[in-house]
């Protein structure tokens, strides 16, 4: 490639914008035949449309000028391609964008390669509905819809211009009403007007339901952290509930116990039953202590009834004085019994 990189020079370092220079370099380019050099063009007549194709395009833009290089493909075959390489000024206000159409090596028939330098000062503006930001490659509904003959170099770059002139690549530049008033555009125009519009529906769509995405991916994790605590929550009672079966289990073989012992009481009852004797002392000192607590006891609870019934006037009081000197006899000489045994009156409290 040294060689039409030194002729491209000569050509161009003089007079950058005069047709002929470009004209000299496409046609020693196309006439080239050495293996290591010419381009990957053999028909002449697909030569002939892309020398008419290029020299068209160099004379409408002349900021462009042509060269030749390798170009590898995205299957590693790399070809020899024709290329125009320049800056598109939309306008005074705006940074010129920097472009490289690559001519296929079945030009016209596929679609050139059009590629924006990422090596800018400024990037590329991210979701970019035409220009991918990591590659710079251009995509459009010209290119991707092309066509031959309808389709040259020349009306591709006036659609680019058309296009960034609303959407900048390096900025975002929401597009005018006048722009996209249908009585304005072409149907071209409109097509890549619905295409924005699409692309910037779909970017903003798919950043709500990333957002979405991402609120319904916390709520997941809140909602396994509640199963797993209600999952222990219902461990804990399982285990609970097992424990009280086996409570209420004993308990109510404890209630059937004393219940049969109560029926087994219940026959034995007679006339001769006494409740006393199921209780047996264990010697004459605890049989003496019994029988004078329940005598003290009795004693105590007679002298109660004794004052209601002379509150209540039912007893005279004389009547009253005189059964409450018996029984207080009564209780001090079976006290004192106790005292003489070694016994203490705690007992009786």
């Amino acid at each position: 490639m040294d060689y039409f990189k030194s002729l491209a020079h000569e050509l161009f370092s003089t007079n950058f914008e005069t047709p002929p220079s470009s004209i000299q370099f496409i046609d020693a380019a196309l006439s080239c035949t050495s293996p290591h050099f010419a381009p990957s063009y053999t028909d002449p007549n697909q030569k002939r449309i892309i020398r008419r194709h290029l020299v068209s395009f160099l004379q409408d833009y002349l900021s462009f000028k042509p060269s030749i290089d390798a170009f590898m493909h995205d299957d590693g075959t790399s070809v020899n391609l024709l290329n125009a390489n320049g800056e598109l000024q939309l306008s005074s206000s705006t940074p010129s964008i920097p472009l490289t159409i690559w001519l296929h090596e079945s030009y016209p028939f596929i679609a050139p390669i059009v590629l924006m330098s990422t090596n800018t000062t400024y990037p590329i503006y991210d979701n970019h509905p035409f220009v991918d930001s990591s590659s710079g490659a251009i995509s459009t509904f010209y290119l991707v819809n092309w066509k031959y003959p309808g389709c040259n170099l020349s009306d591709l770059v006036h659609n680019l211009v058309k296009i960034f002139s609303h959407n900048h690549p390096f900025y975002y530049s929401p597009s005018t009403d006048d722009f996209f008033h249908p009585s304005l555009a072409s149907r071209r125009e409109a097509v890549d007007r619905l295409s924005c519009t699409l692309h910037y529906d779909m970017t903003e769509l798919l950043s709500k339901t990333h957002e979405e995405v991402e609120e319904l991916s916390s709520l997941k994790e809140h909602m396994v952290r509640r199963v797993i605590v209600a999952e222990f929550s219902v461990d804990e009672s399982e285990n609970e509930m097992t424990e009280l079966k086996e409570r209420v289990k004993i308990l109510t073989d404890e209630a059937d116990k004393l219940s049969s012992w109560l029926r087994d009481k219940d026959q034995d009852l007679s006339s001769e039953y006494k409740i006393e004797d199921e209780f047996e002392a264990i010697d004459e000192n605890s049989k003496v202590l019994l029988d004078s607590i329940a005598a003290d006891k009795a004693t105590e609870d007679l002298m109660y009834s004794l004052d209601k019934a002379v509150e209540q006037g039912v007893m005279p009081f004389g009547t009253y004085i005189k059964q409450v000197r018996l029984l207080a006899k009564e209780q001090y000489f079976g006290r004192a019994k106790l005292i003489k045994m070694g016994i203490s009156l705690e007992w009786l409290h």
